[in-house]
């Protein structure tokens, strides 16, 4: 498929730069296309192999310039719609994102996991349950490692664990896993995918190739991703934390069961889990049947559930300083995930929020509150307009700041002993932060500098 062909990279960023050197490695020239006239070629061309041929193509997006190339490489920051990607596609020419590049080049079998939350605490679970198995495994994807650094690594025997965005689903090809699974689905991205169908077709597209000999988990308690069951050409397996399903994997008596056929398997009990939360419930469900489903035994999956901690910026206890609790829920990027932080308090809550615009709504996170939150402190694009929702629906103790650090300062002038400040902000980060991970970090440095 690639051999003989000319290869434009659009995106001079980490998956930009990880596509070329995947290509390069592989024993194939590229072209990267970036709008920045001011790009620093040399530094990208030291991270390329040696003997790679690197060529750029920078500034305003020419026709001309797609007339060159045979087929595109998209990077997920780009949209599908943005005139490279559409003359690509206007010429009949193929349109390749990371992960069907990475997907090219990689064995192994696949376990791909979406949705608009718990992806990273579900693809972590996983991997470990997986790593308790078998041999070669890899946690790729959106959860931090790209699937192009270590495609060429992957063998026969390897299994692979990849989270997978709704951007990088809008470019896969003939991407195929073994398993796969779309956890919920809840308004995000709308500002590039515009409506609800378009975001849910393009999460349910990570079964597109699979047939009735895959396998697709699906969450009964959303009824947005259970009417999938009847779309998917995988063979789809529900899990539950509400529902007492005949087949699938839930929730009974505090003890998460696989039912699968006339067998019922008890795996363990929320109780010898280490995550907190119905939403982390769900996630663990959804783990148990996605490593079930790839042949790891149940002994194996019960004791990797067991031992399993909590991700890095989800609900994250950082410490108690005069009294005062922190969390840091930075991966709370949209109003969804900030209402699963909200629900976790049990203490009266100093809440950060605001940040990029996604355009989503913001009525039931506010409502959410149900009298925990004593203050909401806001920064960011998206500060005004939820600060019209929050009093729209009655509440007014709301502070606006310009700076990440003045509102960490203000929280804790704010907070008493017996209280919590909780960092989840139902907004992306982008604007104030590269990502959700350095504003969660910047966090936790913040607080561990109120120790003195």
């Amino acid at each position: 498929m690639l051999k003989g062909k000319k290869i434009l990279i659009a995106g001079a960023g980490i998956s930009g730069v990880g596509a070329a050197r995947l290509l390069g490695e592989a024993g194939f020239d590229a072209a990267i296309y970036d709008g920045n006239e001011q790009l620093d070629t040399a530094a990208i061309k030291a991270q390329m192999p040696e003997g790679m041929n690197l060529c750029f193509e920078l500034g305003n997006f020419q026709e001309r310039i797609a007339d060159q190339y045979d087929m595109l490489i998209l990077s997920p920051g780009i949209s599908i719609h943005k005139p490279v990607a559409e003359t690509f596609y206007k010429q009949g020419k193929p349109v390749w994102g990371e992960i069907e590049l990475a997907y090219y080049f990689s064995k192994g079998k696949i376990a791909a996991i979406t949705g608009t939350n718990g992806k990273t605490t579900t693809t972590a679970l996983t991997g470990s349950i997986l790593k308790a198995y078998y041999d070669s495994v890899f946690v790729v994807g959106n959860i931090g490692i790209p699937f192009t650094s270590v495609a060429l690594e992957t063998k026969e025997e390897s299994v692979i664990a990849a989270e997978i965005s709704s951007f990088q689903l809008e470019t896969t090809v003939d991407f195929k896993p073994e398993v796969s699974a779309v956890l919920n689905l809840t308004p995000d991205h709308l500002d590039r995918h515009g409506t609800m169908e378009v975001y849910g077709d393009t999460k349910l597209s990570i079964s597109k190739k699979q047939t009735k000999d895959d396998v697709i988990l699906l969450n009964y308690d959303d009824p947005l991703t259970r009417e999938m069951a009847d779309r998917t050409t995988a063979t789809p397996v529900m899990f539950s934390r509400k529902t007492m399903l005949e087949q699938g994997v839930i929730l009974k008596d505090h003890t998460f069961i696989i039912r699968d056929g006339e067998k019922e398997i008890p795996v363990c009990t929320t109780e010898e889990t280490k995550l907190l939360g119905g939403h982390n419930h769900e996630n663990i469900l959804a783990a148990i049947g996605i490593t079930y489903y790839m042949g790891v035994p149940v002994e194996y999956i019960r004791k990797a559930v067991m031992e399993f901690e909590a991700v890095e910026h989800r609900i994250e206890y950082v410490d108690t300083i005069d009294g005062v609790d922190y969390y840091n829920d930075s991966k709370g990027t949209n109003p969804d995930a900030a209402i699963k932080g909200i629900q976790a308090m049990v203490k009266p809550t100093i809440l950060l929020g605001g940040g990029y615009d996604k355009k989503a709504s913001y009525d039931e996170w506010i409502d959410s509150f149900d009298g925990k939150v004593k203050y909401l402190i806001l920064m960011g694009a998206t500060a005004k307009a939820i600060g019209e929702t929050a009093i729209h629906h009655g509440f007014e103790n709301i502070i606006y700041v310009d700076t990440f650090e003045e509102a960490m300062e203000t929280a804790r002038e704010k907070a008493v002993p017996g209280d919590a400040v909780l960092l989840s902000p139902a907004c992306a980060s982008w604007g104030m932060f590269q990502n959700y991970e350095v504003r969660g970090k910047v966090f936790k440095e913040i607080v561990r500098s109120f120790k003195g």
